[in-house]
């Protein structure tokens, strides 16, 4: 029987504990300031270039362009800054 009171008082501090956690979670998610960054920047294509494809994650822009001479590259863009993050060269194998 004492055994049992033991688990029962365990269980209710579990209880009471996981509670309070969850609430600390959602109240320090309600506290965030969510609104998103505005930003304006320029991307330079140099001229002869072309963008074929677009395609957006959730913090990430990538633009496929494609060169002049035939080649392609995909131009990667951060867009809570809109800093190029890099220019992934595609290439054909023989």
């Amino acid at each position: 029987m004492r055994t049992l009171k033991v688990l029962v008082v365990v269980m209710g501090i579990m209880l009471i504990g996981g509670f309070a956690a969850l609430v600390a979670v959602i109240a320090g998610r309600l506290s965030h300031n969510n609104t998103p960054r505005s930003f304006a920047t320029a991307i330079d294509i140099p001229r002869g270039e072309r963008i074929e494809a677009v395609a957006a994650g959730v913090d990430r822009l990538v633009l496929d362009v494609v060169l002049p001479e035939g080649g392609r590259q995909l131009l990667v863009i951060d867009l809570t800054n809109g800093a190029r993050l890099g220019m992934v060269e595609l290439r054909t194998t023989p």
